[in-house]
């Protein structure tokens, strides 16, 4: 399988002091370049970029769920998939953090193929990020 090329994501948020903190501080997503209006970041080696959006309201009501594996998903979301150990380094610094989660970091499919840690939160926009962890990346796409 090839390297995978990076994706690259734009997203509104409604204040960019906020955002800079959340992606930088709490992520600890290291910032590329940035202006008065737009912040890149380096998302394990995928360019996101926080827009700020003037009128956005926090946390407003754009998002939507899908009832997954008996949770409500966020709809939409953006991520990354990481392997296991570093999935769990991530969810105990957000748990340092105090982050509130819209789903706990759990195992989801266990036992089946496919299985994977997952867990969703909101920035402080109100946009929906979900982290995956896989102990074999080789189940990322694999079919039950």
């Amino acid at each position: 399988m090839p390297a995978l090329t990076p994706f690259h994501i734009a997203f509104p948020v409604h204040d960019i002091d906020k955002a800079r903190r959340f992606y930088g501080d709490v992520l600890g997503l290291p910032e590329g370049r940035s202006d008065t209006t737009w912040i890149d970041y380096d998302l394990f080696g995928h360019q996101i970029v926080a827009h700020l959006k003037p009128g956005m309201q926090a946390a407003d009501e754009r998002n939507h769920s899908n009832p997954v594996d008996g949770h409500d998903v966020p709809v939409p979301h953006f991520g990354v998939v990481l392997e296991m150990a570093d999935w769990k380094l991530l969810a105990e610094r957000l748990k340092q953090q105090n982050i509130q989660f819209v789903i706990e970091p759990y195992i989801r499919f266990q036992g089946q193929v496919g299985e994977q840690a997952t867990m969703f939160f909101l920035d402080p926009s109100g946009n929906a990020l979900e982290f995956k962890g896989f102990n074999d990346m080789g189940q990322l796409f694999a079919k039950a």
